[in-house]
């Protein structure tokens, strides 16, 4: 099964991902590590991406679906779950016809709600790595010895400007205004699955089982 995994920033996507990933054995799509692992490996795509944000701009979805497009061509027959795309209807257009290029389908897109209020706690208690973007939060997933990265070891461990409480608040009231179309799109495709994202992660995990089902 092939799925979309979308949500509000702090909706658990990357974790939830995760937990897919190793139970299911799904191949984990995402743009965010798309980027970095791009850019780290100064691919053509990559340095293109690194000149969008080094001048403090947002890459285009040219960039973006072209980055997915390599992923979906390295699956092997392996199923896959999609964390961070598409992010809009131009970006789910280009799903599509990509999807039908490489004769695959999208078989659920399951969205993640959780109330404003808690988003807004969960991400101000968020902690990124400055050395390899691990995340961390101070109470849901402290440092293992309160001071290094339990990935690479750095020190170098931050809040975010824009994991502070207003930015945040910005950022969900931007996010609402344009992931409505999308949930619209794929509620006509009939793919559209609505799972409560609040609780321990286990039971958000149930949840999403039982809405793949569905």
């Amino acid at each position: 099964m092939n799925i979309l995994l979308f949500g509000p920033p702090g909706a658990g996507k990357g974790t939830q991902s995760s937990l897919l990933v190793e139970r299911k054995k799904m191949s984990h799509i995402s743009t965010g590590d798309l980027f970095r692992s791009a850019i780290k490996n100064a691919t053509p795509l990559g340095k293109e991406a690194k000149g969008y944000l080094d001048a403090g701009k947002l890459v285009p979805d040219a960039v973006t679906i072209g980055m997915v497009q390599e992923a979906l061509k390295n699956l092997k027959g392996q199923s896959f779950i999609l964390d961070g795309f598409p992010r809009n209807l131009s970006q789910a257009d280009a799903l599509e016809t990509l999807l039908r290029e490489h004769h695959l389908r999208l078989d659920r897109a399951v969205f993640l709600e959780v109330a404003t209020d808690e988003l807004v706690a969960r991400l101000s208690g968020r902690r990124t790595c400055r050395s390899c973007g691990a995340t961390y939060h101070v109470t849901g997933k402290p440092l293992k010895d309160g001071v290094h990265c339990d990935v690479c070891g750095s020190q170098e461990i931050y809040q975010r400007p824009d994991d502070q409480p207003g930015a945040i608040r910005t950022r969900l009231e931007v996010y609402e205004a344009s992931t409505k179309p999308l949930k619209d799109y794929y509620e006509k495709t009939g793919q559209l699955r609505l799972v409560n994202g609040s609780g321990d992660l286990e039971t958000i995990y149930m949840r999403i089982e039982k809405a793949l089902e569905a």
